[in-house]
């Protein structure tokens, strides 16, 4: 390294202690601390390590501390962007839950709900489908599923809310679409249908053709938000045993 000092030998303004047969970075720094100007005026050096001097008893850090900045900021900015569009994402989805909300309350009976549901399922959130399922005994309207009775809580377990995962073997609610779907969310609801009766088990269910469409660590709050709006918009039509 040209014009760097050695520390072995010494100068005519000032000896530098001797240091043994090894340098030690205390002794080092304690030298270059009593000894400043000797380290600023060697520009080579200063350059080589990445330094910049600027006037008199001024070093810029100017490349390293420019690559650490840069490093910081491109992370920030990479978090920032990441967020954003996770924010994007969820506004669209919220907009287009509250949409399909709207148009299943223009619903005029069980089997135009079953139909807006299934269309917005496909046509505003890209899924292979959505149905409607209720269990038996009782009457079944046209266009939703009949399930066994019990079957609710064979799928959900017996105080069971949601399940989302992927599509398994028996589970026949997708008709036509049913060979697209590789994951599910269930979402239990329990609508009063017949007057004087208590309400009957009953599954919202919707169907993605991704096999990661529906995971069981995701947040399933707009699927059971319309499972909501779709529980209580069953309820404005008798369903006569």
């Amino acid at each position: 390294m040209s014009g760097s000092l050695d520390l072995f030998e010494t100068s005519e303004a000032e000896a530098v202690p001797h240091l043994g047969d090894g340098l030690h970075w205390p002794e080092v720094r304690g030298w270059l601390q009593t000894h400043p100007q000797t380290l600023l005026d060697d520009r080579s050096l200063l350059e080589e390590i990445g330094l910049r001097p600027h006037g008199r008893n001024v070093v810029e850090f100017g490349a390293a501390a420019l690559t650490r900045l840069e490093a910081v900021v491109e992370r920030e900015a990479g978090a920032r962007r990441e967020v954003e569009t996770i924010a994007r994402a969820n506004f669209a989805a919220q907009t287009q839950t509250h949409v399909a909300a709207l148009d299943l309350m223009e619903a005029r009976n069980h089997s135009d709900l079953a139909r807006r549901l299934d269309a917005a399922a496909q046509g505003r959130f890209g899924l292979a489908g959505a149905a409607i399922a209720l269990e038996r005994p009782g009457g079944v309207p046209f266009g939703w599923r009949g399930l066994e009775a019990g079957e609710v809580d064979n799928l959900l377990g017996e105080h069971g809310l949601t399940w989302l995962g992927p599509m398994f073997e028996g589970l026949d609610l997708f008709g036509a679409a049913a060979d697209q779907v590789k994951s599910v969310a269930l979402i239990r609801m329990a609508p009063h249908l017949t007057p004087g009766e208590p309400p009957r088990p009953c599954l919202c269910a919707f169907g993605s053709p991704e096999p990661e469409g529906f995971t069981p660590t995701m947040g399933c709050e707009l699927a059971a938000f319309l499972a909501r709006v779709v529980e209580r918009m069953a309820e404005r039509w008798p369903v006569l045993n």
